[in-house]
């Protein structure tokens, strides 16, 4: 059973008999199913061609703040269709179950819940960056 299954199937109930969880109970359990990384780890990874960078922040805040130098920008509403191995839609990037695909949005939430429904599709090896971009670029870290 998923974390989000299991919010539904356990605990207080609401008026339809499921259990209420809020969003930071449910960020706490969807991140105990993987490693997070941190920002310089996944920069070295990245690098040395182990990860894929994969920024789903929407186009204002890639216009605002820039551009992760190689990161491959998928809006968040079709990722799992652009990174699915198996999907008729999916991007030359995405080769296999076994791709370290790393996550990130603005500041390490919504990439979260991202990386866990890539879990569900599969991608074991998936994660999402500590802190987000706003993470990577107060570490310094190239921005375009």
């Amino acid at each position: 059973m998923s974390p989000v299954e299991t919010s539904k199937a356990d605990g207080a109930a609401g008026s339809s008999g499921e259990r209420r969880v809020g969003i930071d109970e449910l960020l706490e359990r969807v991140r105990e199913g993987y490693e997070r990384i941190e920002a310089r780890e996944a920069h070295a990874a990245a690098r040395a061609g182990d990860a894929l960078l994969v920024d789903i922040r929407y186009a204002a805040l890639r216009e605002r703040d820039g551009l992760i130098p190689g990161a491959l920008v998928v809006e968040r509403n079709e990722l799992e269709w652009r990174l699915d191995p198996q999907g008729s839609h999916r991007l030359p990037e995405a080769t296999g179950h076994d791709l370290r695909v790393v996550v990130i949005c603005d500041e390490g939430y919504a990439s979260s819940l991202a990386a866990a429904s890539l879990h569900g599709l599969g991608l074991h090896r998936a994660t999402d960056l500590v802190g987000g971009f706003q993470a990577w670029r107060a570490a310094g870290l190239g921005v375009v």
